[in-house]
Parts: structure tokens; C-alpha cells; sequence
């Protein structure tokens, strides 16, 4: 039994690498992919609004398992080929693409609201100051999103970590489809149950985390 406790430990930890490699990438792509998409939604070019706000539509009103057939298998289908390349890596990175699209949509709505609740009067004191519309936006418009936008974003992020395990429907071998593979290859159950540990212990740093960039943000009141 010590054995098997190690092992299952080894095993998800394992797992729990590419769960993390999951969570990180989508982050470094979905945050600024996000902050794009919120300035076209508030374009005044009304076709590009309207396209990003459809396609932020279609992302938030669909499941993310959906997209993720939809990312990795379409594509072979209308090309004839798997663009995604053979093997673990392929799927990983079809995954990191899905999760990126679909929470930059999220994310986009979340800075779009952090954006428009700035004062307008705080930006026009700022044109009035000769700043520059890139100084008002950095100086000015930036911080205070950033302030406000700290509470929700921290909701999704947390979510994220738990929608990780949605990449096992394509194969990649994160927490959950690591703890799963002990039911079939040894007969136990019990790892699957204990994956909830780690995500536990992630979801609990993240919190933490997060309670402390509300508290250094305070000063805006």
C-alpha cells in the first residue's frame, strides 16, 4: 500500500506539470489576446465591433469541450491533415490554442467593464493636462482597471484551474486523466478522488495570491 500511495504521488505530480503547462500558457496568451479584444468591442469601426463581439459571443455562449473537439478536430477534417502535429505535444498545444480563444473572449468582457468604469471626467482632466491618449490610457485608464478588474479576473483564473481537467476528452494526460488511468490499470478509485488534493493546494496559493494584489491595489478606493 505505501507503494501504491508513492506511486499515485509520482504519477500526479506528473500530471499535475501539464495541468500547470495548461493553466500558464492559456494566461500568457489569453490575458493580452483579452485586452484586444475588449479595445475592438469598443471600436468605433462598427464591422470590427461587431465581429469581435459575435465572436466573443459565439466563445462564451458555447461549452469549452465543444471548442476543444472543434480546435482539434475540424481542422484535420477541412485540411486533410493534422495540423497539430502526432503524439502528446500535438494535443497539448491544440488544448493551450482552445483554452487561450476561450477565455480571452472572458477576459475581454472583464476589461471592457474595468475600462468604461474609469470616470470619463478623469480622462478629460488628462486631455486637459496634455497627455496623450497613450499617456491617459497608462497613467490614467490602466491602474485603475487594473484595480477593478482584480476581483473578477481572479474568478476565472480560478476556474481555469479546474477547467484544465476538461483536456482529458482529447487526450492530454493532466490531473484528472492521470488519476482516472489507476481505474483501469489497477482497479482503484481512489486516486481520482485524491487528484482533488492538488487542485485544492493550487486553487488555495491562487487565492492567497490574489488576496494579497487586492490588498497592494487598495489605494484606490
Amino acid at each position: 500500500m505505501p507503494d501504491m500511495f508513492w506511486s499515485v504521488n509520482q504519477a500526479l505530480l506528473i500530471a499535475l506539470g501539464d495541468t500547470f503547462k495548461i493553466f500558464a500558457f492559456t494566461l500568457i496568451f489569453a490575458i493580452p489576446l483579452g485586452l484586444l479584444l475588449s479595445f475592438g468591442s469598443m471600436s468605433r469601426i462598427k464591422p470590427l465591433k461587431y465581429l469581435i463581439n459575435f465572436i466573443v459571443w459565439v466563445f462564451r455562449g458555447t461549452p469549452l469541450m465543444l471548442q476543444l473537439f472543434v480546435v482539434f478536430f475540424i481542422p484535420g477534417l477541412v485540411f486533410h491533415t493534422n495540423i497539430w502535429g502526432g503524439g502528446e505535444e500535438g494535443r497539448m498545444l491544440a488544448t493551450i490554442v482552445a483554452f487561450s480563444l476561450n477565455y480571452a473572449c472572458y477576459f475581454s468582457v472583464i476589461f471592457r467593464g474595468g475600462i468604461e468604469g474609469v470616470p470619463v471626467g478623469q480622462q478629460e482632466a488628462g486631455e486637459v493636462l496634455g497627455m496623450t491618449k497613450s499617456q491617459i490610457f497608462f497613467k490614467i485608464t490602466l491602474l485603475q482597471m487594473i484595480k477593478r478588474v482584480v476581483p473578477p479576473m481572479s474568478n476565472e483564473i480560478i476556474t481555469l484551474v479546474k477547467d484544465t481537467s476538461l483536456a482529458r476528452v482529447i487526450g492530454v494526460v493532466e490531473l484528472t486523466h492521470a488519476g482516472y488511468a489507476y481505474i483501469k490499470a489497477a482497479g482503484i478509485i481512489w486516486p481520482l478522488f485524491y487528484t482533488a488534493v492538488f487542485y485544492l493546494v493550487f486553487v488555495g496559493i491562487l487565492t492567497l495570491l490574489f488576496n494579497y494584489i487586492e490588498r497592494r491595489l487598495s489605494y484606490f478606493r
